[in-house]
Parts: structure tokens; sequence; C-alpha cells
């Protein structure tokens, strides 16, 4: 079986930063960016983040639209270790989506016994030095239900999946405030030490959106 086709939205200041040092980011880009966030969720099969951005934001990755969807995406948490807390409005409206929490073979038991009692369905991945091996992940996702991933962050996640070339498709949307170097990267830390090995992207749509700047990109290959 293949993987889904992934779709990795990013959501950040003009020179690339999701958040403040501080961890703030609400608001970064406008109320019509988010508004199309949510009817990207509602197109979607799958919503995944990484462990941080659920330790630190508590979202819920459903898809807040009017009218409200048919159906609502499943919600998926990349995590090693498997530690991310066993509450939260992740584990709200399980009836109406899924939460597959993915993390490492052999990773703590009781961690995985806590996510499990709280409704969560767990998939252990092998792990590699980069991290979990998110291939592997892609295909538990696709053996789960049909429909494509909307990756919606953080930069570790962001990272792991351009790296591993696993993303399709770029939705940026660009608000217009600075953050500086001092600022949470969108992307982490890629290893690129020479241009011709950066991941590269080609452009099929620009569009202004409120006060933003909302672009599409497919591989460049």
């Amino acid at each position: 079986m293949g993987r889904p086709f992934v779709t990795l939205k990013l959501a950040t200041s003009l020179d690339g930063r999701i958040a403040t040092a501080s961890g703030e980011s609400r608001w970064i880009t406008s109320e019509r960016a988010r508004l199309q966030v949510h009817a990207m969720r509602a197109n979607e099969g799958f919503v995944m983040i990484g462990a941080g951005t659920a330790r630190s934001d508590n979202p819920s990755l459903l898809a807040r639209t009017d009218p409200a969807p048919l159906r609502q995406p499943n919600r998926v948490v990349v995590t090693t270790d498997f530690d991310i807390p066993a509450g939260g409005r992740l584990f709200e409206n399980l009836e109406q989506s899924a939460l597959l929490v993915f993390g490492a073979e052999g990773a703590d038991g009781s961690r995985r016994a806590a996510l499990e009692s709280a409704g969560a369905r767990l998939e252990a991945v092998p792990r590699h030095q980069a991290g979990l091996d998110l291939a592997v992940a892609l295909e538990r996702v696709a053996a789960f239900a049909s429909g494509g991933v909307l990756a919606e962050g953080g930069g570790g996640l962001a990272a792991s999946l351009l790296a591993a070339e696993l993303v399709d498709r770029i939705e940026w949307f660009r608000a217009p405030i600075v953050l500086g170097a001092e600022g949470r990267p969108a992307i982490s830390g890629l290893g690129v030490e020479a241009l011709v090995a950066a991941p590269r992207f080609r452009r099929v749509a620009l569009r202004e959106l409120g006060p933003d700047i909302w672009e599409s990109y497919v591989p460049a290959s």
C-alpha cells in the first residue's frame, strides 16, 4: 500500500517564524487565513502535528467551518517517546475523529498505556538517527483510512517530512510581520551544507488573503 498525499501547511511571519521566542503565536496570520486552513482540514482525511505542537498549543485539530463539515479529519500526532499528555482537546470528540499517536518501537510502556486508556490509537514504527520513520507512519495512516494528510507543524515535523521527501505540496501563509532570529522557525534544521542538496519547490499559485500572502508550491522535480 502506498502513502497518502501530504500537504505541508505553514503559517508564518515574513521571515518564516511561527512564534516568538517565548512561544506566543496567536495570532500571526489573519482570521481569513485561519478560516482557509479550516476549509483545508475539512477536505483532508487527516491532520498531522508533532509532539511539541500538541504540548504547547493543546489543539483540537477539528475543522470549524460554516456549515459544519460532513466529516471531521482524523488527528495524527508524531511523538517519538509517546510523551504527550493523555488528555486535552485532542481527546475530545473521539466519536467524530480518531486520534492516532505514532511513536518509536520500544518506547515507554506506561506512557503508551495512559494514551490508550484515554482513547488514542497507538502505532509503533521504526526509529532511525533522524527520528521516526515517517514513510512507514504514513503507510499506516493510509491503511487506517483514505484521504490526504495536512501536516500543520511544528518545525521538527516539517523538517522531517521535507528531509524524507514526503511533502507533495506546500500551502504557505505569510503575515506582514517580522519576528527576527529569536522567533521559532517554521522548519527546523535540515542539515543542508550545499545548495544542490536543498529541497526545491516550484510555486504554482500566489494570492492575497486579507493582509496575508498565500503561496502554493509543489516539488520542483
